[in-house]
């Protein structure tokens, strides 16, 4: 245990002695920075060194004031990158303060602090995000059991194939649990015929075990509550495993999910009036950007329909279809069409990855989402936001309700023009693709922010410029 804990501290080391080089560094790249922007600024000196390397501690100090140097933090992305956010506000006031007190014989140009905290938070995301993709320094890994064999446990061995699915981790194997659905249950992963008594203690202290994921098909009167209390208390993380595939996949297993468990866990943060207006707002900005941008594309994708089938049957270049909204309520959404005139003369029918009703230019505009552009102005209109769900027909809708548990859910926010869905699972066409898919919108819904939105419209780009996806 001393050994591991020595390791541990040796990682956690190398990582605040690299981020307090690279934060020194850029804090001197700023210098320059500064001085392209306004020419008259001073030149880096040998004296400005005690005010560089002051001003790095303070960050490095608040970074870990903040928990981001915590050995056991499970955090999200996102979350790191509000932690940054903090860390380095907290820093900015205190190094002006402190500038003022004791850096007073120090010409510091009015652009510096900004630029440097803008330079030294964009530099640390960007080596957090090395770090956990590389799994560098072997910061993120951590040792985990899985307490459970049966059928709740099997969706760690069916969802999480891939080792790039489990770069955060190293997990030793699963115990048996009476009440497992052994049938049901593991089968290729390795199982540790551990008893779940005092001995379970022992072997969570001998294995070095960072982390215990409950998934026991039965938990009443079979958990081994005392020595999983006592294992809490000595530090090792006990989490549901609910909590475990939403931190690791991004997505919320809706088959698995029981009603008690959303009702107690974090999210879903409250549609208040005052949100909602601040939300159109930035909805109504980006439309307006992007509108901008893409106008000649959407003329020349309308005069494209119009030669290629249109003028000959007389069809419009637009397509309106009836979808469910914010709270079920319908509302007519807007595309450009990409199919026959008499696609749907047998009615509502899902798309199909290769549908023969697809003209030649719907192929092509579906291929770059150019065939969405039109609903900026649903977005105009605020019938949908720029994030969200991707709104579903009526005729579905009714259907999914009956068969997808908590599908409902997912119309607790405005259907969006991109969506945590689409990134993750990009092709739907049957109930069970929309069971799946809602498992991305409840986990969009309940971690609903502005970095997620960023995130997901980051992500859009490299779809549409990449043509990936449906």
């Amino acid at each position: 245990m001393a050994n591991h804990q020595n390791s541990k501290n040796k990682r956690l080391s190398s990582l605040i002695i690299a981020e307090s080089l690279l934060i020194s560094y850029i804090l001197y790249v700023a210098f320059y920075v500064v001085q392209l922007a306004d020419p008259v600024a001073p030149n880096f000196v040998v004296s400005y060194f005690p005010f560089l390397l002051f001003f790095a501690f303070l960050i490095v100090m608040s970074s870990l004031a903040v928990g981001l140097y915590e050995p056991k933090l499970r955090e999200t992305f996102r979350g790191l990158i509000r932690r940054i956010f903090v860390a380095h506000g907290l820093a900015f006031f205190a190094m002006v303060v402190f500038s003022s007190l004791f850096f007073r014989d120090i010409f510091i140009h009015s652009y510096y602090f900004v630029a440097s905290i803008g330079l030294t938070i964009i530099s640390i995301s960007i080596f957090r995000y090395v770090v956990i993709r590389l799994g560098a320094l072997g910061l993120v890994k951590t040792r985990i059991v899985v307490l459970g064999a049966g059928e709740r446990a099997s969706i760690i061995e069916k969802k999480m194939r891939r080792a790039s699915d489990r770069r955060g981790f190293d997990l030793l194997g699963f115990i048996p649990v009476p009440g497992d659905n052994v049938e049901q249950g593991i089968q290729n992963e390795p199982i540790l015929n551990i008893n779940i008594d005092d001995s379970f203690k022992s072997f969570i202290l001998e294995n070095e075990i960072d982390e215990v994921v409950i998934a026991a098909d039965q938990r009443r009167g079979t958990l081994p509550i005392e020595v999983l209390f006592d294992c809490r208390l000595q530090g090792t993380q006990i989490t549901d495993l609910l909590d475990f595939m939403e931190r690791e996949t991004g997505q919320i297993v809706v088959n698995l999910m029981y009603p008690s468990w959303l009702i107690f866990s974090k999210g879903f943060v409250s549609q208040n009036y005052i949100r909602q207006i601040g939300d159109f707002g930035l909805n109504l900005f980006l439309a307006t950007l992007v509108l901008l941008f893409v106008w000649p594309f959407m003329l020349l994708t309308a005069l494209v329909i119009y030669l290629d089938d249109g003028r000959k049957n007389g069809a419009s270049v637009f397509y309106k279809q009836t979808r469910v909204g914010k709270d079920g309520e319908p509302f007519s959404i807007y595309k450009f069409r990409s199919m026959g005139i008499d696609a749907e003369k047998n009615g509502a029918q899902w798309a199909d990855k290769n549908d023969v009703r697809v003209t030649r230019v719907g192929g092509f505009i579906r291929k770059y989402r150019l065939d969405e552009l039109p609903q900026l102005y649903n977005i105009f209109r605020g019938d949908m936001s720029f994030v969200g769900p991707r709104p579903e027909r009526p005729e579905f809708v009714d259907k999914l309700v009956h068969e997808v548990p908590f599908y409902s859910q997912r119309h607790n926010v405005k259907p969006g023009l991109a969506g945590w869905a689409q990134l993750n699972y990009p092709y739907g066409a049957s109930v069970e693709d929309a069971m799946e898919k809602l498992k991305y919108d409840l986990y969009y819904v309940k971690h609903q922010s502005f970095l997620l939105d960023i995130l997901v419209l980051v992500r859009t780009v490299e779809v549409v410029l990449f043509g990936k996806g449906q």
